[in-house]
């Protein structure tokens, strides 16, 4: 929330100026003036098209406050500059000149129609609308525009922050003077019942906790809902918060669209916007029903006088029952929504009033708690002088200070905050003034409201830096054994890669969303979108293929046999095997060749990988898109689903066919018959030479122009795998789809299979798909470029580091003894002293020969031979006084156990001739 002030300008208008619900508030409750940017006044024409017409209708009364009208006429001059198409400098500078006024009398502005509006704005400025004349422009804005909702919504969502820590701070002063049992607040709710913690749920249990760290009041007697429903209610309206905000800054800053005729199309329903603030409102009562219920437990402890006061001052349950309750009945009539957002804004100024006199209640109480305690100490100082009592016994003392009242960290200061701002005693007949004061204070408006909010906020945030740090959901760190595995895999791949041909390219992390848009069917939603920047609309790159295909369509390319390493997110829920972040291994070939040559080639460039990373038993399941086409055509599915089918049979290795049949019949629209049609189909699979031959015998397969055109490819890549000695890897599998949109001709999917890698059945380990690829003919070419075929494969790497590791942790439970390097130091240059210079002198020289070393510098020898040992190094070489004063130094070989002293002059030789024959 921006700081309140005064006296401060708002320009409204002007280039990459965009509208804050701040503004609004600000400029509707007089703290800013407002001016329009001086590029306005050229960008607006007068027109020479104007009408004069009067509708005849009567004038309706004005039934906002005058902060809502002034936000509804904010509002009203952002969307007529936007909008800027036939719309005149006049109306926009009359408003200006309103808003700019101490005063006017804004009850004869009339909202309820676009020329009633405009004859009121006119009327109140010396003019006429028959004088003045409009344009279809301005009438399609005030009727289009919903900028009347839109400015209420603007207030709301500038409030709403604010009011979610004043209420959490309010709470917290409850919890203390209830005494209330703390530990409920981080229980109930919290968990989703998916395993996921609800996080704005968790985010306020999180920050009670820090603001109640210290206190040796709450905790003392048995929580009650009243204190574990505040986690639940207080995260949900943050929640419902968040979603204002996110709806009313898009609102804001649309402009309506005019044809060239003057006229324009509906700008959007009213119905999202009052169903998400239908949702506030239901939080807003929830937050207020709340603190009602805990100020009337600490009005009942205060006594008759202070009770008599809070129920004849304090608004009821009642009042906010029959608040919400016209909300929600306004909400399912059209034609209401002024209203709606009316009366919501006066729910949002109630409960902020229960809040003050919750808060007052919670002070009041906790001010009777430290008087007590001060009139008791005063009581027993006086007895210990009567008795000449000198010393206290530890027991004594012990009850003394389990006794006295101690708040929280964070309380201590939001208390002395709020009573620093009332600026009275303690007397209960101030209870009244006390709540008028902090119900204003509670408003955006007040100067120092924004002091205490960012004290608060800092109070949680400093502590919030003490915390262990986390890494978000679906990402992973990875330690130095782990690197190891992964380095030593990555350079495998890369070998294979280069023995193919490929050459390296690199992308960006993120592309242009367009690029992204239209290439992954049902995994579209995936994506995971990045906020604009610079007008630019930009997400994380979901794969690195269509990167690719941009690339070569962005410089032409003709052929490309390309490799490529890198990061690729999705927007995914984390599981075991899978990630949002993770690396993709690819492996393509685009331009014109012998048919089916790359085909081949890609699927021989994936067996290698596996075969070389050891990765165990696995099969490549293999098949054709066309001949999946052909097979849909053939059961009598329509074209116009082929797409959304195929993402349904793709799920057939995850799900049984019966889930996948009602999939088809129930959300996809086929019937039955061709379900099961569909099903005796895709349950083919087998060897591939032994299923292409049966096929090729089966009338429907030849008849069918895209199935033939598949079944010819197909027996030219069986062949030539055949020839490669690599076809006993692969099944022919017709239940295999591959969602993706892009894919034209092969596909196929390596599955690993699982490695037993002990006595157990828990020692199988399984990952399911760890590669994939096909054909893409068509994908470059949706670029606008040229059509280059190309195929390609990208391997799943995450799930082959998580199999190797599986598998080198079975192996260390069978030989302890076994470990992974995570440094690849061939010697270790040991100093015994402090004598650096020397380390660095010796160290060097080694460098510059290339060998790998590293030094240590320590008096003590053991702490050499620990490191030497840990990392494994093969060599040390020593030097201690005895080889400093003969100009030698002692090289030890940690396998054999061996040492040996050599000439210092003659040391990097040596070392080199020793890891020659250690590499041998």
């Amino acid at each position: 929330m921006e700081n309140a002030g005064s006296n401060k300008v708002i320009k409204i208008g002007g280039k990459g100026s965009t509208l804050s619900s701040w503004s609004v508030y600000a400029i509707a409750n007089g703290l800013s003036k407002v001016d329009i940017d001086s590029s306005v006044s050229s960008n607006l024409k007068s027109s020479e098209n104007l009408c004069y017409s009067l509708s005849g209708e009567k004038p309706v009364p004005n039934v906002l406050t005058l902060i809502e009208t002034r936000a509804c006429l904010v509002l009203l001059l952002n969307k007529l500059i936007i909008t800027q198409t036939d719309i005149r400098f006049l109306v926009p500078d009359l408003i200006c000149q309103t808003l700019n006024q101490e005063t006017f009398d804004f009850k004869t502005l009339d909202f309820s129609s676009a020329l009633g509006f405009l004859d009121s704005l006119f009327k109140l400025n010396g003019a006429t609308l028959e004088e003045e004349g409009y344009t279809l422009g301005e009438k399609n804005v005030l009727m289009k525009s919903g900028y009347v909702l839109d400015g209420i919504s603007a207030l709301l969502d500038s409030c709403s922050p604010s009011l979610s820590t004043v209420a959490d701070a309010v709470a917290l002063l409850s919890c203390e003077a209830l005494k209330a049992d703390a530990s409920v607040l981080a229980v109930r709710s919290l968990d989703s019942g998916n395993g996921f913690t609800i996080k704005d749920v968790a985010s306020v249990a999180r920050d009670f906790k820090v603001l109640l760290k210290g206190s040796n009041l709450v905790g003392e007697t048995k929580g009650c809902e009243l204190i574990s429903d505040i986690t639940e209610v207080h995260g949900s309206y943050r929640e419902s918060a968040k979603q204002i905000h996110s709806i009313t800054l898009v609102e804001l800053n649309t402009s309506v669209k005019i044809s060239k005729d003057g006229y324009s199309s509906s700008v959007g329903s009213e119905k999202p916007l009052v169903k998400t603030f239908l949702s506030f409102a239901m939080s807003v009562f929830d937050l207020g029903k709340s603190s009602f219920y805990r100020a009337g437990l600490l009005a009942n402890d205060a006594g008759s006088e202070v009770g008599e006061m809070f129920q004849s001052g304090c608004p009821d349950i009642d009042e906010l029952t029959d608040e919400i309750m016209l909300i929600t009945t306004l909400a399912a009539r059209e034609g209401n929504c002024v209203k709606f957002f009316h009366v919501i804004n006066n729910l949002v100024a109630t409960v902020r009033n229960i809040l003050a006199w919750e808060a007052v209640l919670a002070i009041h109480s906790l001010e009777r708690m430290e008087s007590l305690e001060r009139s008791q100490e005063l009581s027993v100082a006086s007895l210990s002088v009567e008795t000449n009592q000198v010393k206290e016994s530890p027991g004594e003392k012990s009850r003394e200070k389990n006794n006295k009242v101690v708040l929280g960290k964070g309380t201590v200061v939001i208390k002395q905050l709020l009573k620093d701002r009332l600026k009275t005693g303690g007397d209960p007949a101030l209870l009244n003034e006390w709540v008028h004061d902090l119900s204003l204070f509670f408003e955006p408006k007040d100067a120092e409201l924004h002091t205490f909010l960012k004290k608060v906020r800092e109070m949680v945030e400093t502590n919030e830096s003490r915390r262990l740090p986390k890494i978000p959901k679906g990402t992973a760190d990875f330690s130095k054994e782990q690197m190891a595995i992964r380095e030593r895999a990555f350079k495998i791949i890369g070998e294979v890669f280069k023995r193919h041909g490929a050459m390296a390219l690199d992308t960006p992390a993120f592309e242009l969303r367009e690029t992204l848009m239209g290439k992954y069917g049902e995994d579209s939603k995936l994506v995971f979108d990045l906020a604009d920047q610079g007008g630019e609309i930009c997400s994380l790159r979901y794969d690195l293929t269509v990167p690719f295909a941009r690339y070569v369509a962005m410089h032409n390319i003709s052929s490309f046999k390309r490799y490529q390493i890198g990061k690729v997110y999705r927007r995914d829920n984390p599981s075991l095997g899978r990630s949002r972040e993770f690396y993709q291994c690819d492996f393509d070939i685009a331009g014109q060749y012998c048919t089916m040559g790359p085909d081949f080639e890609v699927v021989k460039v994936l067996t290698e990988l596996l075969d070389e990373l050891n990765m165990g038993d696995y099969e490549i399941k293999l098949n054709h898109r066309k001949l999946l086409d052909g097979m849909l055509e053939i059961c009598g599915v329509p074209p116009e689903k082929f797409r959304t089918i195929c993402s349904s049979i793709d799920k057939l290795d995850k799900e049984p066919f019966e889930e996948i049949k009602k999939e088809m019949v129930e959300e996809k629209g086929l019937t039955a018959e061709v379900a099961d049609k569909i099903g005796a189909l895709v349950k083919k699979r087998g060897s591939p030479l032994e299923l292409m031959s049966e096929l090729k015998q089966d009338n429907q397969f030849q008849e069918n122009k895209e199935s033939s055109l598949a079944l010819k490819d197909l027996e030219i890549l069986f062949e030539l795998l055949e020839e490669s000695k690599c076809i006993d890897r692969v099944v022919f599998d017709l239940s295999l789809a591959r969602g993706l949109d892009y894919y034209t001709g092969v596909i196929f999917e390596a599955v690993f299979k699982g490695t037993k890698v002990g006595s157990t059945a828990s020692d199988i380990i399984k990952v399911g798909s760890i590669a994939a690829g096909g054909r893409y003919d068509n994908l470059i070419g949706m670029f606008g470029a040229k059509q280059v075929p190309a195929v390609g494969v990208s391997l799943g790497i995450e799930r082959v580091f998580l199999i190797m590791e599986q598998q080198l942790e079975q192996q260390l439970k069978k030989d302890p003894n076994q470990s992974i390097r995570a440094t690849e130091t061939e010697v270790l240059v040991s100093i015994f002293g402090d004598d650096l210079r020397q380390a660095v002198k010796l160290v060097s020289e080694l460098w510059g020969a290339k060998i790998k070393a590293e030094y240590l510098v320590h008096k003590r020898v053991q702490k050499h031979m620990a490191r030497a040992k840990e990392c494994r190094i093969p060599l040390m070489v020593i030097v201690g006084d005895q080889e400093r004063s003969a100009n030698q130094v002692r090289i030890k070989d940690m396998q054999a156990h061996e040492e040996e002293l050599v000439d210092r002059g003659s040391v990097v030789e040596e070392v080199q001739r020793r890891l020659n024959l250690m590499s041998l």
